[in-house]
């Protein structure tokens, strides 16, 4: 079910939480393991600019045994996180993607997750010889976006209001 953000004044555009997802370098995933309990692991990712957001993984261990028995997810990323002490509160910015991951099995689509890795965290370093090595053990997953949402502080709101009038 799609619930509407009660503080709708702090909902980000479309663009800003686009930028958001392409900038920031980590998130949390959060799965349900096989006993239906919470699991939520900090991950590195990229993000395609559209519908999919792609992370590498161990082929075996808890993360996969959580995907193959329940695909839905929700994925966090912080995009800014400014403590302000005088003011007891921070200013943040910040995505929840909700969607369903799953292991990509193409070798062309793989090779896609992974270059689009490699760019982000390793532009301009030839990303060959490194996934020839990996491309055998490692898992590329892939999380098909059905819904996100990006907000931010109000204070930030606040202060953009002013500096537009």
């Amino acid at each position: 079910m799609e619930r509407k953000m009660r503080r709708f004044k702090q909902l980000l555009n479309e663009q800003a939480t686009k930028e958001i997802l392409n900038n920031a370098t980590n998130g949390v995933l959060s799965l349900v393991d096989t006993d239906g309990e919470p699991y939520g692991v900090p991950i590195s990712y990229a993000y395609d600019g559209d519908k999919c957001i792609y992370f590498h993984s161990a082929v075996k261990g808890h993360k996969i045994e959580c995907i193959e028995s329940d695909s839905r997810c929700s994925f966090c990323v912080v995009g800014q996180d400014a403590i302000m002490p005088d003011e007891f509160t921070t200013y943040f910015r910040s995505v929840i993607v909700k969607g369903s991951v799953h292991a990509v099995t193409a070798r062309d689509e793989m090779m896609k997750g992974l270059l689009l890795m490699c760019e982000k965290y390793s532009p301009g370093v030839n990303p060959d010889a490194e996934i020839s090595k990996c491309i055998g053990h490692v898992a590329v997953l892939r999380l098909d976006i059905e819904s996100m949402s990006g907000k931010e502080a109000i204070e930030l709101v606040r202060k953009r209001k002013e500096s537009e009038e």
